[in-house]
C-alpha cells in the first residue's frame, strides 16, 4: 500500500502557508467531488481515561468502491487535509471500506485496541438476520504502518498507538458489507471484560450441560415422551449458547465462514425442539387429531429447514425466529385454554411459559435494535438456560406429583381401593356383629336421600327397596348367615329422592371368624341401571318389530296361545284372530321407494292401534301383514263391524310428498271354537280366510268358512306345479347388486329365485319356498338354484373376463343337514367350474344352531372347495357372537332390521358390529340400505359392501351383465386385432 501527500507545505512564512492551505483545501474538495474520492472524516478525541469507546456511529461505511480506495483524511494538528489511497489486500473483493479518525488530545502516548465482534445479536434483524462473519481484513492508518492484528476467534482486534497530539485517519478493509459494532478498548480493561464474561459463560455452559445430561438420564430411566422432548430442547439450548459464546471453537476447527451455518442450524434446532416439547408435554395427540397433525407438520417443516441452512443460513434462521415466536404465541393460547379447563400439566407450565414470553419480547427488542448494550446478549443466553431449567423443574414436579415414578409403589390394598374407585363402584360393608350396613361413599347421599339414610341396620334399606325385591334381599342376607359360606350376588332397585328406582348390583363375600360364624360381609354395590335398560331394550326388540314397535310374530303367537288357554277354561271368552294383508304393497314400494313404504306401514300401525282396546293385541307378523287378537268383542255382528272399521280406517287417504295414497287391505278372520283349541288351528283358519280374500281380488273382509279347508287342495296343486316347474325350467334367478361401500362399484350379486307360473303368473318366493319346505322339495329347489348360479358364473367367465365378481346363493337348513351336501357341491364344481368368479353360500345362524358340530364340519369341507361363506341375517338371533370363530365365514351380512332401524343407538350398534367383524378379519355387507346418507355413514364405519335400494333392484342375468360391462368396459376382439 502507498501514500502520497497531495499538498506540501512551504517555508515561506505563516501567511503564505495559510493561504496555500486554503487554496489546496479547496482544490482537494473539487477533486473529491469530481474525481470519486471520499470526503474527510471528523476525528474522535481520546483522553487518557477513555478506557472504552463505542466507535460504531463514528464509522463511515463505503460499499462497492473497488480494489483501490481514496479518501481525504481528517485535518491534522496543523490543519492540513491529506488524501490517502489504499489498495485492497484480497484479490477478489467487493470493495467495502470503513473510515474513522482518532485524535490524541493528551500529551502522552496512548495504546488501544480496535475490536470488531464477529457476531452481535443486537440489531441483527428478524428476517435474514446477520449471523456474523469476519468483519475487518486489515486497517491502514493515515500515518505510520498498518496495524497489527491480535489473534481472537470471536472478533477482529487490532492494536494501535497514538502519539501525543496526533490525528490519525484509519481506513479498514471490510470482509463483509456490515460492521455492526467497533470498540476502542484499553488493553487491560478489555482483558478484564473478557475474563469476566468467560467466567459467566462458563457457569452458564456448565448449568446448561448438566441440565441436558440430567434430562437425558431421566429419559433413559423413564421412557415417557415429555422427558426426551425436554432433553432435546436442553441439548438444543446447549448447542446454541456454545456457538454464541464461541465455545465450540475450542473443540472443533470451525472456519469463520462456517460459523454462520452452525449458528443458523442451532436456531433451527431451538425452534424445532421447542415446538416438539409443547406438543409432547401437553399430549396434543390425545386432545385433537387435527391439532396433532398441525404440530407434527410444523416440527417436520422446521426439520426440513436444516437443508436450507446449508444454502441460505440467514433465511433459515429468520424462519426459525419466526417459528419460535409463533410457537410461543400458540402455546400461550393453548396453555391458557387448557388451564381454564383444569389440565394440570398446562397449569404447571404457566411460570416457565411466562418466562419464555418475556424472553421472546426481550429478544425481539434486541434484534430490532431497541435495546443496545453489551450485557443483553449474554443475559439472553442465560435467560434461555433459566427457561430450560424451569421447564426441567416443571416436568419433574409433574412426574412426581402425577405418580410417574410411583407406579410400583402401591400396596395391594391401595391398588384394590383405587380399582373400586376407578370402576365407579361403592364399597358395601355389613358389620354383622354390630348389625350395621355402611357404604363408602354414602349411597344415601348419592341417591339424594340425605347423608346417613342408608347407614345402619339392613332393615333400614327395606323402605327404599322396590317391593318386588325386598324379600329376595332379606332372604339372601339370611342365607349367607345360616350357611356361613357362599356369596351375595343380587340385583335390587332402590328409590331415589325423585321417586324413581335405580338398579344396583350387590356383590359381596362373607368373612368368617375363628368360631365359624360370619362376622362381616364386604363387597361392592354398583349402579347397573344403564345395563338393565339395555337388557330391557334388547328383550323388547327380540319380540317387537323394529319399524312399528308392535309385537312381532313370536309374541303374537304366544299371546294367541295364552288367549286360547283362557278361552278353554272360560266360556265367556271367544278370541278372534284377524290377519290383515295390504294389497299390492310391493307396487307401492317400487313406485315411491321402500322408505316411503315404511312410512305407510307406520301410519297403518298407528291407525289400527287407535281401534283397539287395552286387552286386544296388534302385531306385525310379516312384511305387509298385521295380526289382531280381538278379545273385546264376542258377538259375530260386532266382530264383522270391527273388521269393516279396520278396512275403512286403512283405506283413508295417506298424504305423502304432496301425494294422496290410498291403501286397500284383505282381511281374513277366524273366531275361537272348541274345534280350534290350538293356536295353529285358529291362525291357520285365519290364513285360509285371508287367502280367499286375496283370491277374490282383495279389498274385502273374509270370515273363515269350513269350505275353505277344501281349498287346501290348491296348495297340493301348487306343490305339484312346483315339482314340474323345476323340470320345465320355470324357476329362474334374479340378481340383486352388491356394491363397494366407497365407490358403489359392483362387487357381486345375490341370486334370488323367481317362479313364473304358466297360469298364475309370478308367484312370490315367500309362498312357493314355504310349500317347498313343507313338501321336502327345498333340497331339490336349492340344488337347482346352485346349478343356475354356477352356470351363470361360467357364462361370466366368457362375457366378463376382466371383472372379479362373487355370486351369493341362500342355502336352506335341509340342504346343509343332508349328509352328502359337500359332495353334491363338489360334483357341481367339477361340472360348472369358474376360474375368475366366486360362488358364495349365505347361511343363517338358525340353520347353524340346529346341529353346530355337524354343520361346522360341513362348512369346513365347503371352504376347502374354494366356495365362500357368508352369515346371513346377522343381528336377528342370539348366538352369532359365540359361533363366529367356530365357523369359517368370510362375510357377515348385517340384517336390514338393524340398518333401517331409527332408534337412537343404531349407529353405535352398527359401528360395533363392523368393528368386531374387521377385527376378526371378516368383510361386512349391509342389507336394506335405502338412503345415500346411510351409505355414507356405513362407509365411514368401515363397512365393506352395501346391498339395497342404493345399490340397485334385482335384475335379470342379461341386465346384470350389462351393468358390469358398463363398469368394466372390455376391448372387443376386432379392436384387439387392429
Amino acid at each position: 500500500m502507498t501514500r502520497t501527500d497531495a499538498i506540501t507545505g512551504g517555508r515561506y512564512g505563516r501567511g503564505i502557508l495559510r493561504l496555500g492551505a486554503l487554496l489546496l483545501l479547496a482544490f482537494a474538495t473539487v477533486l473529491t467531488a469530481f474525481g470519486g474520492r471520499a470526503f474527510a472524516v471528523e476525528p474522535i478525541s481520546i483522553g487518557r481515561n477513555a478506557e472504552a469507546l463505542d466507535l460504531s456511529r463514528a464509522v463511515t461505511i463505503y460499499r462497492n468502491r473497488g480494489e483501490t480506495f481514496r479518501i481525504s483524511t481528517a485535518p491534522g494538528i496543523d490543519g492540513i487535509v491529506r488524501t490517502i489511497e489504499v489498495q485492497a489486500t484480497q484479490e477478489s473483493t467487493d470493495g467495502h471500506w470503513a473510515v474513522f479518525a482518532l485524535a490524541n488530545t493528551t500529551e502522552q502516548q496512548i495504546d488501544r485496541l480496535i475490536v470488531a465482534p464477529h457476531f452481535r445479536l443486537v440489531d441483527s434483524h428478524f428476517f435474514w438476520p446477520d449471523l456474523g462473519s469476519k468483519r475487518i481484513v486489515a486497517i491502514t492508518p493515515s500515518e505510520g504502518f498498518a496495524l497489527d492484528r491480535v489473534e481472537s476467534s470471536d472478533a477482529d482486534i487490532f492494536s494501535i498507538t497514538l502519539n501525543p497530539g496526533a490525528v490519525v485517519t484509519f481506513v479498514a478493509e471490510l470482509a463483509s458489507p456490515n460492521l455492526p459494532q467497533v470498540y476502542l478498548w484499553e488493553a487491560d480493561r478489555y482483558k478484564d471484560i473478557i475474563n469476566s464474561y468467560t467466567l459467566y459463560r462458563g457457569i452458564v455452559l456448565g448449568i446448561s450441560g448438566l441440565l441436558a445430561l440430567f434430562l437425558t438420564i431421566l429419559f433413559v430411566v423413564r421412557g415417557t415422551s415429555m422427558f426426551p422432548a425436554a432433553a432435546a430442547l436442553a441439548w438444543a439450548v446447549l448447542a446454541y449458547i456454545s456457538i454464541d459464546f464461541g465455545f465450540i471453537d475450542r473443540f472443533f476447527d470451525v472456519p469463520p465462514a462456517d460459523v454462520r451455518t452452525w449458528r443458523g442450524m442451532s436456531e433451527v434446532s431451538l425452534a424445532a425442539t421447542l415446538a416438539l416439547f409443547i406438543f409432547t408435554y401437553l399430549n396434543l395427540n390425545r386432545w385433537n387429531d387435527h391439532l396433532s397433525y398441525g404440530a407434527i407438520a410444523w416440527v417436520m417443516a422446521l426439520a426440513g429447514l436444516s437443508a436450507l441452512v446449508f444454502y441460505d443460513p440467514a433465511l433459515a434462521a429468520g424462519v426459525a425466529r419466526f417459528s419460535i415466536a409463533g410457537t410461543a404465541l400458540f402455546g400461550s393460547v393453548l396453555i391458557a385454554y387448557l388451564s381454564w379447563r383444569g389440565f394440570d400439566r398446562a397449569i404447571m407450565l404457566v411460570p416457565a411459559w411466562a418466562l419464555l414470553i418475556a424472553w421472546i419480547i426481550a429478544g425481539y427488542m434486541t434484534v430490532s435494535g431497541q435495546v443496545d448494550n453489551d450485557i443483553i446478549q449474554p443475559a439472553l443466553a442465560g435467560g434461555l438456560v433459566l427457561i430450560v431449567l424451569l421447564i426441567g423443574f416443571t416436568i419433574m414436579q409433574n412426574a412426581f406429583s402425577g405418580g410417574a415414578f410411583q407406579q410400583n409403589l402401591l400396596s395391594n390394598v391401595e391398588r384394590q381401593a383405587l380399582a373400586v374407585k376407578g370402576s365407579g363402584g361403592i364399597v358395601w360393608d355389613w358389620d354383622v356383629g354390630r348389625d350395621r350396613l355402611s357404604t363408602t361413599p354414602d349411597l344415601g347421599a348419592v341417591l339424594g336421600l340425605g347423608a346417613g339414610k342408608l347407614q345402619g341396620p339392613p332393615k333400614n334399606w327395606l323402605s327404599h327397596i322396590h317391593s318386588d325385591d325386598r324379600d329376595r334381599f332379606r332372604v339372601t342376607l339370611d342365607a349367607v348367615l345360616e350357611k356361613r359360606r357362599g356369596k351375595i350376588d343380587i340385583n335390587i332397585r332402590l328409590r331415589g329422592s325423585d321417586g324413581y328406582y335405580s338398579w344396583f348390583a350387590v356383590r359381596a363375600r362373607p368373612v368368617v371368624g375363628a368360631d365359624g360364624q360370619v362376622i362381616r360381609c364386604i363387597g361392592t354395590i354398583i349402579d347397573v341401571s344403564d345395563q338393565k335398560r339395555a337388557e330391557e331394550r334388547l328383550l323388547h326388540d327380540a319380540v317387537h318389530d323394529n319399524l312399528t314397535g308392535l309385537p312381532n310374530r313370536e309374541l303374537f303367537m304366544d299371546r294367541l296361545r295364552n288367549a286360547l288357554a283362557i278361552a278353554n277354561a272360560d266360556d265367556a271368552m271367544k278370541p278372534t284372530a284377524l290377519i290383515i294383508d295390504i294389497d299390492r304393497f310391493r307396487q307401492v314400494n317400487e313406485s315411491i321407494g321402500m322408505a316411503a313404504g315404511d312410512t305407510m306401514l307406520i301410519t297403518v300401525a298407528r291407525r289400527l292401534r287407535r281401534l283397539l282396546r287395552p286387552h286386544d293385541t296388534l302385531a306385525r307378523i310379516s312384511g305387509n301383514q298385521f295380526g289382531i287378537i280381538l278379545l273385546s268383542e264376542n258377538e259375530p255382528g260386532r266382530i264383522a263391524a270391527f273388521a269393516d272399521a279396520v278396512k275403512k280406517t286403512i283405506k283413508a287417504p295417506i298424504s305423502f310428498a304432496e301425494r294422496q295414497i290410498i291403501l286397500t287391505v284383505s282381511i281374513g278372520l277366524a273366531t275361537f271354537t272348541q274345534a280350534r283349541s290350538q293356536d295353529e288351528d285358529l291362525f291357520g283358519d285365519a290364513e285360509l280366510a285371508l287367502f280367499q280374500a286375496k283370491r277374490f281380488g282383495g279389498d274385502r273382509v273374509e270370515p273363515f268358512r269350513p269350505a275353505f279347508r277344501t281349498s287346501g287342495s290348491d296348495k297340493l296343486q301348487l306343490e305339484s306345479d312346483l315339482r314340474r316347474a323345476i323340470e320345465r325350467g320355470e324357476i329362474s334367478l334374479a340378481y340383486q347388486p352388491i356394491v363397494h361401500s366407497g365407490s358403489l362399484d359392483i362387487a357381486g350379486f345375490e341370486a334370488l329365485m323367481r317362479w313364473n307360473h304358466p297360469r298364475r303368473g309370478e308367484i312370490q318366493p315367500s309362498e312357493f319356498i314355504a310349500i317347498a319346505e313343507r313338501s321336502d322339495l327345498i333340497v331339490e329347489l336349492g340344488n337347482h338354484a346352485l346349478e343356475l348360479a354356477m352356470r351363470q358364473l361360467m357364462d361370466w367367465d366368457v362375457q366378463l373376463p376382466d371383472a372379479r365378481l362373487f355370486l351369493s346363493v341362500n342355502v336352506s337348513s335341509q340342504q346343509v343337514m343332508t349328509r352328502d351336501f359337500a359332495n353334491t357341491l363338489s360334483g357341481m364344481r367339477a361340472r360348472f367350474s369358474s376360474r375368475r368368479h366366486k360362488l358364495r353360500l349365505e347361511i343363517t345362524e338358525t340353520v347353524l344352531m340346529q346341529n353346530p358340530e355337524h354343520n361346522s364340519r360341513v362348512l369346513q369341507k365347503i371352504k376347502e372347495l374354494g366356495i365362500g361363506l357368508a352369515m346371513d341375517d346377522f343381528g336377528t338371533g342370539y348366538s352369532s357372537l359365540a359361533y363366529l370363530s367356530q365357523f369359517p365365514f368370510d362375510i357377515i351380512k348385517i340384517d336390514q332390521s338393524l340398518v333401517r332401524n331409527d332408534w337412537s343407538q343404531r349407529d353405535i350398534l352398527l359401528q360395533s358390529v363392523i368393528a368386531m367383524a374387521t377385527n376378526l378379519g371378516l368383510a361386512t355387507v349391509a342389507e336394506g340400505v335405502e338412503l345415500p346418507e346411510d351409505a355414507d355413514k356405513l362407509e365411514d364405519m368401515g363397512c365393506t359392501y352395501i346391498q339395497g335400494f342404493v345399490a340397485g333392484a334385482p335384475v335379470s342375468a342379461e341386465e346384470a351383465t350389462e351393468l358390469v360391462m358398463e363398469q368394466n368396459p372390455v376391448v372387443s376382439n376386432d379392436d384387439a386385432a387392429e
